[in-house]
């Protein structure tokens, strides 16, 4: 999956980009949409740390040529580990060089592994490389660790599990307009199915097209507002920023957790609370 491209994705991906310029050839990172597990085991499927398009955006970053991204569905998830090869290889031309995890696994059944790796390729003509995983303290770098931390609210150990300062991108939607008759217009991003810190109030940083702002993010269920139907926000007012970001895409980068959620007696107590975060935020950013 290349799910939050952490280091020990990219340790994989560098050894792939190594193996183009040895052989004069193109890199390209294999992904998958959905998660496999949203299909053949629903009930297990991980919330993930990165909508796809921030996904691929860090491997284009990292200097790969392309992203193939393979539909995981019914029919894909019976194909064997060993007709995924050669339909790669046929697809492909020819394939110099796999790279992969050395406890990668692979295909209907969890048929493909590195040993069925290295026998196909020494009879269609391509190099195996296994890398071993990255340890950061008394245990490997995984999605499944990066998520735990967020989770936890551990931003620091998940930023150094991705070896980048951990952040969210995606697409402004419209919202209620709730936060512009406070005086604090929001940017809303959707974020169903995302891992996230705990709720709260956070300084960030938020970039889009247009530039960088310090801002101040909100992620909760707006208790104040008593809605019928809680629903989970995720709302960044860009300070010193004046303009209509629907439908730009915005990257959130985490820098601290300044709050947890409350519940305030109306909107007047909310609205002057917001005003104290924000110069709190500025402050801290500036």
């Amino acid at each position: 999956m290349f799910d939050g491209v952490h280091l020990g994705h990219q340790h994989v991906i560098r050894q792939a980009l190594l193996d183009a310029r040895t052989f004069g050839a193109r890199s390209v990172v294999a992904t998958f949409d959905p998660h496999p597990l949203a299909v053949v085991r629903p009930e297990q499927a991980p919330r993930l740390l990165q909508p796809p398009g921030q996904r691929l955006a860090e491997i284009a970053r990292l200097g790969a040529d392309a992203a193939l991204v393979l539909r995981f569905d019914a029919d894909f998830s019976r194909r064997t580990g060993e007709r995924f090869v050669r339909d790669l290889a046929e697809g492909f031309v020819r394939i110099r060089s796999f790279t992969v995890g050395e406890g990668f696994s692979f295909g209907h059944g969890r048929s493909g592994d590195v040993p069925l790796l290295r026998r196909l390729g020494a009879e269609l003509g391509f190099e195996v490389h296994a890398m071993a995983p990255i340890q950061i303290g008394d245990a490997v770098v995984s999605s499944t660790r990066v998520r735990a931390a967020l989770r936890e609210g551990e931003l620091g150990l998940a930023s150094e599990l991705i070896g980048r300062p951990y952040a969210i991108s995606g697409t402004v939607v419209e919202g209620d307009r709730i936060g512009r008759t406070l005086g604090f217009p929001t940017a809303n991003l959707a974020v169903a199915g995302l891992e996230l810190p705990p709720s709260g109030v956070y300084a960030v940083r938020a970039r889009h097209p247009g530039g960088e702002h310090p801002a101040a993010l909100n992620i909760g269920f707006r208790p104040t507002l008593r809605s019928s139907v809680p629903e989970l926000r995720f709302e960044v007012h860009l300070i010193g920023f004046d303009g209509d970001l629907y439908g730009a895409e915005l990257e959130v980068e985490f820098v601290r957790r300044m709050r947890g959620e409350i519940r305030f007696d109306g909107l007047e107590a909310l609205k002057a609370r917001i005003g104290q975060d924000v110069r709190e935020v500025a402050a801290l950013l500036a």
